[in-house]
């Protein structure tokens, strides 16, 4: 029940980070293409 408020912590804190891997970019355009296809 706590995930969705630590993924938001985790985003807040560490997005920066993430944009500059490449996993991280994955992990990004991922979660963007589930809420655009919905899959």
């Amino acid at each position: 029940m706590n995930r969705g408020t630590n993924l938001k912590k985790l985003r807040k804190s560490g997005f920066r980070i993430r944009m500059r891997s490449n996993s991280g970019r994955r992990i990004i355009n991922a979660k963007r293409l589930k809420k655009r296809y919905k899959i």
